[in-house]
């Protein structure tokens, strides 16, 4: 699991019940990111396995950005690692299972998953087994049907080599894996977003549908409301191509700045 200084997302809060009720969804699904939020250790190449040099990073953002830049004084050097545990598939099939639930509970559910269907040391879950087990069995590992949908439908890319290894994903860009990946059900564009800072440790990446880091930017720039997706965007230009960094600051303004 993921060092966890990273905040917590979800849409933003509104006077209607629709929307508060997405918002308390999406805070479900952000508690569930333990996959992808925190690592066991760092990579071997680079530093805490990123594909940038997080000391130049910051460097650019206190440059750009001085009211940032007084934030990073404050809370020090950036502290993102990635994952190195987590095949794509097995990623996925965690980011899936944790969707729209407390991460305790997710957490007892997806063990009882590996516990079903883990192989070999490292437990391991292979798209095979997954395809040739009954609903019957999954439901009664606390699986859901739409979540069973999706997890057939994932193992079944992954039998047909459409979710690229690891090695390939490196060489494709962030664009490109987001269309790749989000052609599987119940993958949307946040979820592989998380994967590109979490696992593969791009430096560019800002999850404008992530309710932690709207609020983190409200915060730290004392805003009474939260900014729209289109907004927040526009605003995060000044922090390219480090736009991944800024992120890890603005998951702490939100935790810190309460």
């Amino acid at each position: 699991m993921l060092s966890r200084a990273t905040g917590r997302s979800g849409p933003p809060r509104r006077a209607s019940a629709r929307a508060a009720s997405t918002a308390r969804t999406s805070r479900r699904r952000s508690a569930g990111r333990t996959t992808l939020l925190a690592a066991s250790s760092a990579e071997p190449a680079g530093k805490a396995g990123l594909a940038f040099d997080p000391e130049a990073a910051v460097a650019h953002l206190r440059r750009v950005d001085p009211v940032l830049g007084c934030f990073i004084d404050r809370v020090g050097p950036l502290g993102l690692e990635t994952s190195t545990v987590l095949s794509p598939f097995q990623a996925f099939l965690e980011a899936i299972v944790y969707q729209q639930l407390n991460g305790r509970a997710a957490a007892a559910i997806f063990a009882r998953v590996q516990q079903a269907f883990g192989s070999g040391p490292d437990g391991e879950i292979r798209p095979f087994d997954l395809v040739r087990a009954p609903d019957e069995e999954l439901r009664a590992l606390g699986l859901s049907r739409p979540k069973i949908a999706a997890i057939r439908d994932l193992a079944e890319h992954a039998l047909a080599e459409r979710i690229p290894p690891l090695a390939r994903l490196r060489k494709m860009s962030d664009e490109a894996i987001i269309e790749r990946l989000t052609r599987v059900r119940g993958i949307g564009r946040w979820t592989v977003e998380m994967f590109l800072i979490f696992r593969l440790g791009r430096p560019d990446v800002l999850a404008v549908d992530d309710y932690g880091l709207r609020k983190g930017f409200a915060r730290l720039y004392g805003r009474p409301d939260l900014p729209g997706r289109r907004e927040f965007a526009a605003a995060g230009e000044i922090w390219r191509p480090f736009r991944t960094a800024a992120s890890w600051y603005l998951w702490r303004a939100n935790e810190l700045l309460k």
